[in-house]
């Protein structure tokens, strides 16, 4: 951004003034308001704009006063034992309130001697690419990408470039390592043997020095650098050719053993500490800086102590990993959704930065809804430079007061999307600009409309990728309605790629992403999404970058997924207002598609008095299937193989017409499986509370669902009377 000197005059002055009043917030008033990125990130700009204008420096300014210086193919592999996520804190006050649910948990026998506390083991938390090791008879055999925790990717070939991972295992120290008397007693003595069969977990990472390294080669030959330590290192295991992944100098953590076999090893299996003493016997790198520790002070104290030296370190980490110690402990807290409750991950806050928005542009998604996005100049979060972010939409602008030229907070949450999150009104000239959406799509030209959206379509609408975040739910209550713009041009190129997007991710041809797609609409492969399960090898193998095993990979993918159920096949459609909710509400009221479009045709009330769909689904739904264009859409689907399964009607259950709510923790299975078992006895299970609900069960830590249920006079169950329900 190219700007006159007056208005550099301006912004140095603005920032000069902004950056002494955050000072004397914390440094004299001791309140302060804002974070250390933010302070930071604007002080880099204004000594960034005395460089290139020092005319503007003043010696008895506050910024110098401080003295300073800043394969073909990879194969799918299901793993033996999942690979689960990790929950995470980013607080104190999370970290007990964690450790209070376990306990809650827990039976007293369970909990350790003395006041019922227990143990922990803490370690750092890599930034990296989480891999599972399977060895045999002590030789490594395989090695596996995380994936999505069920099935990874076989990287064997490029993991035995990884010096720091063994290929044979070393019996280099001791076997059976404990006795047992009231407390754990090591006992030292050396081994003469390997386990027959070990499952290790670890982390794959590129050291800073190693990364700065490459990035200055890729510079050098005019190549894309890498944003941060993490991406290198997935980019690099992800390379076809082994060569190209050794010449990356990766390294290896290890931090968990998933299995092992042989009863005299099963004493190390016991706890997470004596799990990281054996791998360490058996040569493996462990972090060093990991260590047993008795209570939650302790830990604290020890997330301060690695935030002192996180910078210092040889490699990239983002936060401590908490662990219950003890292995019998974890495993009877069982897990919560994707997360074991026995594990935590203390993340350091993320990263902010401050900049400038230039512009804001509008993105075009599959069902035409306008997206604004704001853009900056290239700016430095949490390891990542980053020129854009979503805005969501209208609403959100609104609620942050944004306009194109003011000075903004921008945030990587968990290091994932950029984001917006405050504006800094202190530092407006008067020359900002408020933003208007477009009249006529930027995409195609075509008209643009504003559409309100009731409490389902605003539910399908901001938990979609379109509209936004579920979170942003919370601010907008039940009953208000919310605005969204829309490109109406059917024929909107942009519409219509994000479109083909849609429908193989709910199809769950995962073969096909978003390039690949692309790049067989630029090849004349594919008018419509239709024409997918037209493709065959011969269409696919002569493109540049293909071949044939790639070809062949993905012609099969898109035969398996050939048959779908009416609840999805709705969704893929990409109907307005119809989401997943709405989708499936409709396929359990009608069954088949043939009896959906007939009652569209004939008799929208019967649509009408489906319970949670309103006027607007039924429209949505008869300006859909009166269109001669859909249905000769729907027509070539099945024409080309598409099957769409009959949805049962549900026989009738115990819990027939009765209403569930689910709030809270609960210790027998997750709310997911809770949700299942409801609705296999004929139950419903519902988001929110309403004189409607038979049934609110809560669990430990409820949230606001209970005091809604007590206010509206609800019938509440605890965990063991809603089982019994189940019996």
């Amino acid at each position: 951004m190219v700007m006159d000197r007056s208005a550099v005059k301006k912004r140095i002055i603005k920032l000069r003034s902004e950056i002494a009043r955050l000072r004397n917030a914390f440094h004299i008033e001791n309140a302060p308001n804002v974070t250390d990125d933010v302070y930071d990130s604007l002080t880099r700009e204004l000594k960034m704009l005395l460089q290139k204008y020092p005319e503007f420096d003043n010696p008895n300014s506050m910024e110098n006063r401080v003295a300073g210086k800043p394969l073909d193919k990879f194969k799918k592999v299901k793993h033996e034992v999942k690979m689960f996520s990790i929950g995470n804190v980013f607080s104190d006050a999370e970290l007990f309130a964690w450790e209070k649910r376990n306990l809650k948990l827990l039976p007293p026998l369970l909990r350790g001697e003395g006041r019922g506390e227990v143990n922990y083991f803490c370690e750092l938390k890599f930034d990296g690419l989480a891999i599972s090791l399977i060895y045999e008879n002590g030789k490594f055999r395989r090695g596996v990408t995380r994936g999505d925790g069920e099935i990874g990717e076989d990287i064997t070939q490029n993991l035995k470039t990884i010096h720091s991972i063994p290929l044979f295992l070393t019996p280099s120290a001791s076997h059976p390592p404990l006795s047992i008397s009231g407390k754990m007693e090591r006992r030292k003595g050396e081994v003469n043997s390997v386990p027959d069969y070990l499952e290790v977990r670890g982390e794959a990472i590129m050291k800073k020095r190693v990364l700065q390294n490459l990035n200055e080669k890729n510079k050098k030959e005019g190549r894309p650098l890498f944003a941060n330590s993490r991406n290198a290192a997935a980019g690099s295991l992800r390379q076809l050719d082994p060569k190209l992944a050794e010449e990356r100098q990766l390294d290896f953590f290890a931090y968990e053993i998933a299995q092992i076999k042989g009863d005299e090893w099963q004493e190390y299996a016991s706890l997470h500490s004596l799990k990281h003493e054996l791998l360490k016997k058996l040569g493996f790198v462990i972090d060093e800086h990991s260590r047993e520790i008795t209570d939650l002070k302790e830990i604290l104290s020890f997330i301060g102590e690695v935030s002192k030296i996180r910078d210092s370190l040889a490699f990239g980490i983002d936060g401590v990993v908490i662990n219950i110690n003890d292995t019998k402990i974890f495993e009877n807290l069982g897990v919560v959704g994707k997360d074991p409750r026995g594990i935590i991950a203390f993340k350091y806050p993320a990263e902010k930065a401050t900049t400038v928005v230039k512009e804001i542009l509008v993105n075009v998604g599959r069902t035409g809804v306008l997206t604004p996005l704001a853009v900056f100049e290239p700016t430095l979060v949490a390891g990542s430079q980053v020129s854009k972010a979503t805005l969501h939409n209208m609403d959100q602008i609104g609620r942050l007061d944004l306009r194109i030229g003011d000075t903004v907070v921008i945030e990587k949450a968990g290091d994932v999307i950029p984001k917006v999150v405050e504006v800094l009104t202190r530092m407006r000239t008067g020359k900002e600009k408020k933003f208007k959406m477009p009249s006529y799509c930027p995409t195609c030209g075509g008209k643009v409309e504003k559409k309100e959206l009731g409490a389902r379509q605003k539910k399908d609408f901001f938990g979609s990728s379109e509209g936004g975040q579920p979170d942003q739910l919370k601010n907008l209550s039940s009953t208000s309605s919310s605005v969204a713009y829309y490109c109406v041009n059917p024929k909107c190129p942009a519409k219509n790629e994000r479109y083909l997007e849609h429908f193989v991710s709910v199809f769950e041809i995962y073969e096909l992403g978003p390039k690949i797609l692309r790049r067989f609409k630029d090849e004349g492969l594919l008018t419509d999404a239709a024409d997918i399960f037209t493709l065959e090898k011969v269409d696919i193998a002569p493109l540049e970058r293909f071949g044939e095993k790639s070809a062949e990979n993905i012609v099969q993918e898109i035969k398996n997924k050939k048959k779908i159920s009416l609840a999805k096949f709705l969704w893929a459609l990409g109907i307005l207002h119809v989401g997943e909710e709405t989708a499936r509400d409709l396929a359990e009221h009608f069954g088949t598609l043939e009896k959906l479009t007939s009652c569209v045709r004939q008799d929208l009330t019967q649509i009408d008095s489906i319970e949670n769909i309103g006027p607007a689904v039924s429209k949505s739904l008869s300006d859909f299937f009166r269109d001669k264009n859909n249905l000769n859409f729907i027509k070539k689907l099945e024409k080309n193989g598409v099957v769409i399964e009959k949805m049962e009607k549900k026989k009738a259950g115990k819990l027939t017409g009765l209403n569930f709510v689910l709030t809270g923790i609960l210790s027998s299975m997750s709310r997911e499986i809770a949700k299942e078992k409801v609705i296999s006895l004929g139950g419903k299970v519902a988001s929110s509370v309403s004189k409607n609900t038979s049934y609110v069960v809560a669990g430990a830590e409820p949230g606001s669902k209970l005091k809604t249920a007590l206010k509206l006079g609800v019938k509440v169950l605890n965990e063991k009377e809603f089982l019994n329900m189940l019996i």
